[in-house]
This record gives C-alpha cells, sequence and structure tokens, in this order.
C-alpha cells in the first residue's frame, strides 16, 4: 500500500504530521478528509449514473 516506505519511514512521517497538527487537531483533519472523500465518492458515483442514463437514451434513439 505505501510502496517502498518501511517502519521507519513510516514513523517519522507520523511523528511529523503530529509535530506539525498537534494531537488534538488530528481527529479534526481525518474527518474532514472522510467527508471530503464521501462528497467525491457520491459525486464520481451521480456522474456514472448520468453517463448511463445518456448512454441508454442515446440508444434508444438509435434504434428507432
Amino acid at each position: 500500500m505505501f510502496g517502498n516506505l518501511g517502519a521507519g519511514e513510516i514513523l517519522i512521517i507520523v511523528l511529523a504530521i503530529l509535530i506539525l497538527f498537534g494531537a488534538k487537531k488530528i481527529p479534526e483533519l481525518a474527518q474532514g478528509i472522510g467527508k471530503g472523500m464521501r462528497e467525491f465518492k457520491k459525486a464520481l458515483k451521480d456522474v456514472e449514473e448520468d453517463i448511463k442514463i445518456s448512454e441508454k437514451s442515446e440508444s434508444n434513439t438509435d434504434k428507432k
């Protein structure tokens, strides 16, 4: 999942995040990222549904 990162590199990254944001801000940051991901997935699903609907309507008009 993390490519060529080892345990030491991941630990350094986590410590840097803790130092930069502080322990109190990390849950808020994670919650914001989660909300953003949910909104992105919902928007992506809506676009896929719109594409499927437009493909169906195009294929129905081609048959006539």
